[in-house]
């Protein structure tokens, strides 16, 4: 009967006080309002740049080869624009950068320019900043500061959980550019 109780009550302990799940270790707040104070809701072609992640980290990513890793960093590029073009920024014509060094913004109303590229593997965190620049007089009208945005860590593998991170990088310039969600 003793033994009983002594179950029970941890049983109890256990229900009351129950440890943080994954997820919650590893959340991060979702900035959900704008930050920005300048109105794009009237700029509709839109050059976005590209997400750079270092290509010579391959093999810490555990790719057998640096083009490998190459053709996952233009995979997850090519589907973040297609993204932005089809559920965050629908409306708007998206211009994407074919590679790191295109920042050919020309003809465009804006330039969603992304640097401090860096990634947390602890907490599968994607971190970088977010600058909106005019890409007439190439002058900076407002910029999100360096902050993470939370991959998955429900999905097995690198590509998916960066594919998750930058949904959230979507929303946020869904946001900022359209004024709400």
């Amino acid at each position: 009967m003793k033994r009983l109780a002594i179950i029970a009550a941890l049983l109890l302990i256990c229900i009351a006080f129950p440890t943080p799940s994954a997820g919650e270790r590893h959340s991060v707040p979702r900035y959900l309002t704008k930050e920005s104070t300048v109105d794009m809701k009237n700029m509709n072609r839109i050059f976005v740049g590209w997400v750079n992640l270092d290509p010579d980290e391959w093999a810490a990513h555990g790719y057998a080869t640096k083009t490998e890793w190459t053709d996952i960093i233009a995979f997850l590029n090519a589907g973040f624009a297609s993204n932005l073009q089809t559920t965050y920024l629908s409306g708007r014509t998206i211009v994407a950068a074919k590679n790191k060094g295109d920042e050919n913004a020309a003809g465009c109303d804006l330039y969603i320019k992304f640097s401090d590229i860096h990634m947390d593997y602890n907490h599968y965190h994607l971190i970088l900043s977010i600058h909106f620049i005019d890409p007439k007089t190439n002058t900076e009208i407002g910029s999100i500061p360096v902050r993470p945005y939370l991959g998955s860590a429900n999905v097995w593998g690198f590509k998916y959980y960066l594919e998750a991170a930058l949904k959230e990088v979507g929303t946020k310039l869904q946001v900022e550019v359209s004024g709400g969600r």
